[in-house]
């Protein structure tokens, strides 16, 4: 393959369907990886240079994070669905409209949440009991964030799109470079000037705005597929409103599992500063382990639209039961790496011993539970890349908020002690295991009842329109 052909939109409409999908997959796999990175540098500076403490403000913020920019993400993926169908149908008119409707969405998201975020941030830190000597750090941390939020904006929807158009190796391009930019400069700001969990926020939103500047400049020189000047960058009514009927179900999924998030955490933060932490580690380790289960989720989304888009309808089928045996596989390999290496990750993150053991623990409780995501993610991915995103979303929600939540204040009533009066951490991580294999369940269920199939019927009706 000749290197124009590696960063250039990619048909999947073509060619044995598993090679298409990991052919997709590989380049967006490094890539989520180095996205992960973002935040697991942040953690592993603050909590190696300024403490434990530092560590536990940095994974107390990320759920108000997650849940402000929960319904733009989903917005996001809506856009790379309309875009890989537009282009599996080879439609330019279409297509340009997508795009610049992308653009359009989010800088006015940006503005909301450069408005808004700083102003409920100190109240949710508060009304989720952020202990007092760290939610000052957490304030500045998401602040920060949210003031230089453009960049995580434009790069999140423009890289959907490269994506959308089967280009996965440009966005990994440019999010390597982005990364390195953010390790570099966490090590400068935090190490160097001293400025703290201030300072790996900032290192974030400066690497984050280059990538989506990259990612922009890519978008241009790609003329033969569509249009991208001023003009296409507007708001047509018709456009819009078809990314935000799939993309809102997807962002309010995210917002869910966020605010689950968020319940969960006032938990964990009332079984003290060690649990925090140790949930901060084995988050950030979970980050790296659901990695090549959302990237398979994200590339059987694309593979599917462009399918759909295409008419393709049998390929999807074929797709499905041979994307499922790499995301498998791929998950297996994850959960030996967890059982049998855990305590040697910990040790990236901290050199309390009692901390990794502790850690070490909690993950082999929650490592098999890799291996039920790998399902759920490639059968949701196919359902939304069809166009439904709402049975994505029903799952989720009872997975995640009658069963995960629910079930964590149970398990820590049940296991209430002298040393853990709040209940003990495996409330925590088995609650999210035992949803897991129930969203599974319920995943397959839903798949094999079929609606999904009626929604990718429309969906071709509407694009054949």
């Amino acid at each position: 393959m000749r290197l124009k052909e590696l960063f250039a939109a990619k048909d999947m409409t073509q060619g044995a369907p598993w090679k298409r999908i990991l052919e997709f997959s590989i380049p967006m796999l490094i890539g989520n990886l180095a996205q992960q990175l973002y935040n697991t540098a942040d953690s592993v500076i603050v909590g190696k240079f300024v403490g434990d403490d530092a560590l536990s403000a940095v994974g107390s913020a990320m759920p108000i994070l997650n849940l402000l920019l929960a319904l733009f993400v989903g917005i996001s993926t809506g856009a790379g669905i309309v875009v890989s169908q537009s282009f599996g149908a080879r439609d330019r008119d279409g297509l340009t409209k997508a795009i610049g409707n992308c653009i359009a969405l989010s800088a006015i998201a940006s503005v909301i949440i450069m408005i808004v975020g700083p102003l409920v941030t100190m109240p949710l830190l508060k009304l989720l009991g952020t202990d007092s000597s760290i939610i000052q750090w957490c304030a500045d941390y998401l602040n920060i964030y949210f003031l230089g939020i453009v960049g995580f904006f434009f790069y999140n929807m423009l890289s959907g799109v490269l994506r959308g158009l089967g280009d996965s190796v440009s966005a990994l391009v440019f999010l390597l470079v982005a990364a390195a930019l953010n390790v570099g400069l966490d090590l400068y700001f935090v190490a160097a000037l001293n400025m703290g969990v201030a300072g790996v926020s900032l290192a974030t939103v400066i690497a984050q705005a280059i990538s989506a500047v990259l990612c922009y400049i890519k978008l241009v020189k790609m003329r033969n597929l569509f249009d991208l000047n001023l003009k296409t960058m507007k708001l047509i009514p018709s456009t819009a409103g078809r990314i935000l009927r799939i993309g809102i179900p997807s962002g309010i999924t995210q917002a869910i599992m966020a605010t689950a998030g968020m319940v969960v955490l006032n938990l964990t933060n009332a079984m003290g500063k060690t649990v925090v932490a140790c949930n901060v580690i084995v988050m950030r380790v979970d980050g790296f382990a659901m990695m090549p289960n959302f990237t398979f989720g994200q590339a059987m989304s694309v593979y599917t639209g462009q399918n759909v888009g295409a008419g393709k309808l049998d390929r999807v089928h074929k797709g499905t039961k041979q994307g499922a045996l790499l995301s498998l596989a791929f998950a297996s390999v994850i959960t030996l790496t967890l059982l049998f290496g855990g305590p040697i990750l910990f040790r990236l993150f901290t050199d309390t011993e009692s901390l990794i053991d502790l850690a070490t623990r909690m993950i082999r409780i929650m490592a098999v539970g890799y291996i039920c995501i790998a399902v759920t993610q490639v059968l949701g991915g196919v359902m939304r890349g069809a166009g439904d995103t709402v049975s994505p979303m029903w799952i989720s929600i009872i997975s995640t908020i009658i069963i995960r939540v629910p079930l964590a204040y149970w398990l820590a009533d049940l296991t209430k002690s002298e040393a853990y009066p709040h209940g003990q951490p495996i409330a925590l991580f088995g609650s999210l295991m035992i949803s897991w294999v129930l969203g599974m369940v319920l995943s397959i269920i839903v798949f094999a009842i079929g609606g999904w199939k009626k929604r990718m019927m429309r969906s071709v009706a509407t694009i054949n329109e």
